[in-house]
This record gives C-alpha cells, sequence and structure tokens, in this order.
C-alpha cells in the first residue's frame, strides 16, 4: 500500500466519522457504486484524475449516481474521489472498505465480523459451495441467489448485504480472501484487533481467555479471534496478529527438528 493510499484512507475515514447516524442502505449505495465504477474504466479514471478537483468530480458523480443513490453515500463516493490514491485498484479497494464500514457501524452491536468468519469456516469446508461462489464461470445472478439461501434467514441483514457484494465483484480475489478481509475491517471498525489462531483441535473457553488477555495486553486492542481447527499441525497452537506470528505447533517443531537434523 502506498503512502498516498494510506492518506486517502484516513481522509475517508475522518469523513465516515462525521456521517453522523450510519444506515444500511448507504453501504449497500457505496458498495453498489463500487461495481459499477470496476466495470466502468472511464468512470474510474475519471474519478481517479488526479488532475480533477472535488468540483468536477462532485459534478461527475451527480452525473452518474444521481437519484440512484442517497445523499449521504454521493457525498462520501466524492470525498473518497477527491483524495490521492496510490492506484485505481486502490480506490476500489478503498471505496468498498468505506462501504463495509457503514455497515459495521449500522449493524450496531450485531457481530457481523462473526458471522463472516463462521460463512468463511462453511465455504471453506465445503469445496462444491466454494466453486459456486467463486468460480468465474457462475454468474452473478445465480450466486447472489445462493447466498441469500444460505443467509437471508440465518445471518443479519448487513452479513448477506456484504456477502452478495463480494460475490459479485470478486475483481480476481479468491472467495475466502474476500470474506476473511471484509470481517477484518468490520473488526477493526468496531475497535478489535483480529488474530488468527490455528490448532488441532478447538481451544476451550479458558485457553481462549488466557489468549485473549495476553494478545490483548500485546496489541493494546480487544482482540477478536478466527479459529481455525487443522489437524495438521497436530498440536499446540499457531497465532497471528497482523504481521507477527507466533507458531507453537508441533508440526512447526517437527520441521525445525528435521531441518536441524538434515544440516
Amino acid at each position: 500500500m502506498g503512502s498516498a493510499t494510506r492518506e486517502a484512507l484516513a481522509g475517508t475515514r475522518a469523513e465516515l466519522a462525521g456521517l453522523g447516524r450510519a444506515e444500511l442502505p448507504v453501504a449497500g449505495d457505496l458498495l453498489a457504486a463500487t461495481r459499477v465504477i470496476a466495470a466502468t474504466p472511464q468512470l474510474r479514471t475519471a474519478l481517479t484524475d488526479n488532475e480533477a478537483d472535488r468540483a468536477q468530480k462532485a459534478e461527475l458523480v451527480e452525473r452518474v449516481f444521481g437519484g440512484k443513490v442517497s445523499p449521504a453515500a454521493a457525498s462520501l463516493l466524492v470525498s473518497a474521489a477527491a483524495q490521492r490514491w496510490s492506484s485505481a485498484a486502490d480506490f476500489l479497494d478503498g471505496l468498498e472498505e468505506l462501504g463495509l464500514r457503514v455497515a459495521a457501524d449500522a449493524a450496531g452491536e450485531v457481530e457481523v465480523d462473526g458471522e463472516l468468519y463462521a460463512f468463511q469456516r462453511t465455504v471453506a469446508s465445503d469445496a462444491e459451495l466454494e466453486l459456486a461462489l467463486g468460480s468465474k464461470l457462475g454468474s452473478s445472478a445465480a450466486k447472489v441467489a445462493l447466498v441469500d439461501r444460505l443467509l437471508s434467514s440465518k445471518a443479519a441483514p448487513a452479513t448477506t448485504l456484504i456477502v452478495r457484494h463480494l460475490v459479485q465483484s470478486p475483481r480476481g480475489r479468491r472467495i475466502g480472501e474476500m470474506l476473511r478481509g471484509a470481517a477484518s475491517v468490520l473488526a477493526d471498525q468496531r475497535g478489535f484487533d483480529v488474530a488468527t489462531v490455528t490448532s488441532a483441535v478447538p481451544l476451550t473457553d479458558e485457553q481462549v481467555a488466557r489468549l485473549e488477555r495476553t494478545l490483548g495486553a500485546k496489541a493494546g486492542r480487544r482482540i477478536r479471534f478466527d479459529a481455525i481447527v487443522d489437524p495438521s499441525v497436530l498440536g499446540g497452537v499457531r497465532v497471528q496478529l497482523g504481521d507477527d506470528v507466533i507458531d507453537g505447533s508441533v508440526a512447526s517443531r517437527l520441521s525445525d527438528l528435521r531441518l536441524k537434523l538434515a544440516g
């Protein structure tokens, strides 16, 4: 991520903080706009043109999206377009992230990030489902219909909205990667860092609480766990928090031992 994009993301988050009460339709409008811009290279180029000023971009947004998105969504879209991004791809990612953060705020206390992680694990455990949602050959309409069948009566509206968007706008990403990334953004918006904990068997409540205290003290924030059960680690746990990895798994120790014996 370039420095321009980091500054642009900070700018859009500041704009979001001043939005006031977040509403889920605003998130839906932003995510829908992201899909339109992703599918329209000429529009994407115009919105990321650093030679155009905010007024020109506001006029373009009104011309393309006027009457199709809410005033709040249009304002956030103009704010995002007015930032300087390192690339057009970063602009799309940033606009999508903005929509996800609005969805997180609109959901209130509902743990949408937890639902996304749970759905990601369901997808990862079912090869046919993963193919149906992630294949380039499948139509967007069929994927959306499948998401609705799976989630509409079981998950929060924000969760369904987000997954519907992701399957329509993969932009070269795998479904599992998209779900984890979206969940991480939502957790961050709710004030959590996300730690991925991989173990051979499910952790007990006591083990989770101990990890929560330890990692929370390290991160200085509350911790949200993405727990993965993987028998191949044999025993122990592997913890990833941001760029930091603590690998205390038996598989890792055996691998280290093999390397030492081979040397």
